[in-house]
Parts: structure tokens; sequence; C-alpha cells
């Protein structure tokens, strides 16, 4: 793949993703302007868009991640991306919430970090720099970033 073309793909990823702002948070939902929830946004981001196989993480309980220590979310994100320490537009961010990583977000800049995601104390899809947000900054979040394309570093 050449750098055009990552560059192409990485810039749809971000232009999907921002397609999605302002659709209400629904827990399990995958439906533009109805509802969705952060997990199946980077779902039919990636899969609508004919970069990963099609897949469905569901069914889970909205609250799984309070009682259990199982790194589902990771899994399904490690499984498909490389994890690394740069992210770029078009990378997916994950962050630790409860027992393990259960949140995550499409990376949008990276210059301040910036995402979108499907934020449930906002209740919608939103774009913001995660300096801004208080939540995503404190320390146990520990966000890890993942990207689709091959790269130098881990």
């Amino acid at each position: 793949m050449t750098a055009a073309s990552e560059g192409v793909l990485r810039a749809r990823v971000v232009a999907e993703a921002r397609r999605w702002i302002g659709t209400p948070y629904r827990s399990c939902a995958d439906v533009l302007g109805a509802g969705v929830d952060c997990g199946m946004l980077i779902v039919r981001v990636f899969v609508d868009l004919g970069l990963v196989e099609p897949f469905d993480p569901r069914p889970y309980a909205q609250d799984w991640h309070l009682h259990r220590s199982e790194e589902r979310y990771l899994g399904f994100v490690a499984a498909r991306c490389r994890e690394t320490s740069a992210p770029k537009a078009g990378d997916v961010a994950v962050f630790r919430y409860g027992r393990c990583y259960s949140h995550g977000a499409i990376v949008t800049g990276a210059a301040p970090l910036a995402v979108v995601h499907a934020f449930q104390p906002a209740a919608l899809v939103y774009e913001e720099v995660v300096a801004g947000n208080a939540e995503l900054c404190r320390p146990q979040r520990r966000p890890r970033f993942f990207s689709l394309w091959p790269g130098d570093e881990t």
C-alpha cells in the first residue's frame, strides 16, 4: 500500500466517523442517526468501508466492563489492528473503564489528540480534543492506540 492510498483510506475513516456525529448514544445499537454505542460505531465505520471483514461483537451487557476482567473490547480491536504508540487520524483509541478497556473512539487528529466517539455521559456521538475531557484524561483511563495500517513501530 502506498502512503497516498493509506492517506486516502484514513481520510475516509475520519469522514465516515464524522457522519455519525449527532447520533444518540444507545447501547448495542448501530443505526446512523438513530443510535449507536462506542464499540458499534467503530465496527460500523471499518466494516461499512470494507476495511475489515464483517463481524458483530454483540450481545453484551451495557455494564459488562464493571463486572468482568476479560478484555473483550480490547480483544476485538487487537484481533484486527496492530498497537501503536503514535496514533494518526483513522486509528482507534481505547480507554480503560471499570476493570478493562471498554470505551473506544476513532482518532481524527494526533496533535492535539482528537476523537469521534459515542460517549454515554454526553448521550451522543461527537468530536472532541481528548485533553478537554476530564473523564478521558483520568490516569486510570490509560489510552491505548491501534492502527489498521502497517507501521515502523509498536
